[in-house]
């Protein structure tokens, strides 16, 4: 998904607005997420950029998404770009992640 989603829309209200813009952007990552994973694959993961224009966009983590839209639309800005791309994700193990000896006894 590559999109420029504008916030300010004549007749309609910016908060309504803003809502229906997060709903699609999680509708959209469901969808994706419930897409056959390739063979080797743990989960999918997602290439994350976000900026006020096309122009400015940075790469950011995909868990901070919905504090960087609050945060355009509280400091009253018209639109914002957003770049999300799904990739292969593997897990890797924690490490002290697991039960100890102690613990098995």
């Amino acid at each position: 998904m590559k999109k420029t989603f504008q916030l300010n829309i004549e007749g309609k209200n910016r908060d309504r607005v803003l809502e229906a813009t997060k709903h699609e952007i999680r509708q959209y990552i469901k969808r994706e997420r419930r897409k056959t994973l390739p063979e080797g694959v743990d989960f999918w993961d997602f290439d994350c950029q976000f900026g006020t224009t096309v122009d400015n966009a940075q790469g950011v983590h995909f868990a901070t998404l919905t504090a960087l839209i609050d945060a355009v639309a509280k400091e009253g800005g018209d639109a914002f770009y957003l770049e999300l791309l799904a990739k292969p994700g593997h897990r890797t193990a924690r490490i002290g992640a697991g039960p100890t000896d102690d613990t098995l006894q």
